[in-house]
């Protein structure tokens, strides 16, 4: 694992906490500002559940033994590539399952400790619930199908990156 991609998601989980601390302790008054910090808080909470989904997949995918790529690149839409020729349907599942755990933790997460009374968790929830729904519909059937015998997937999440 590239160091710099851990770095780069710790550093989105501290920008989180610092705009969830600064919306807890901002003035409740309406305000540009409190919007602001509050909306912030919230989008920060569902990209750091994008990342926990991706680390779920990752640490369940190198638990089952899989082989996997990282990218070269800091920004890369993929926190790392499963390699679908290396790999076998057993370590699909891992993966995929890891993912789903992590999203369910993610979510479970910010319905109990998210303030639901405020513009920061109901944004917050409302991203997670929509998260969820697009892993269901683009990742779930693709499970389904290996779970029952199809063949792994070769699209672009399952083959290394081109070289740079």
């Amino acid at each position: 694992m590239p160091r710099t991609t851990l770095l780069r998601d710790l550093a989105a989980l501290a920008l989180a906490a610092v705009l969830w601390w600064a919306d807890a302790v901002g003035p409740r008054a309406p305000g540009p500002r409190s919007l602001l910090v509050a909306t912030g808080a919230g989008v920060s909470a569902g990209v750091v559940g994008f990342l926990l989904h991706e680390w779920g997949h990752l640490a369940a995918a190198l638990a089952a033994g899989s082989h996997v790529h990282y990218p070269d690149r800091l920004l890369a839409p993929l926190l790392f590539h499963f390699d679908t020729a290396r790999n076998d349907r057993r370590q699909f599942l891992w993966m995929s399952y890891g993912g789903y755990a992590a999203s369910a933790v993610g979510v479970a997460l910010i319905a109990c400790l998210a303030p639901l009374d405020r513009w920061s968790g109901q944004l917050a929830l409302g991203l997670a619930g929509l998260g969820m729904v697009v892993t269901l519909i683009a990742e779930l059937p693709t499970t389904v199908r290996v779970a029952r015998g199809a063949p792994l997937p070769t699209g672009y999440a399952f083959v290394p990156p081109p070289p740079s």
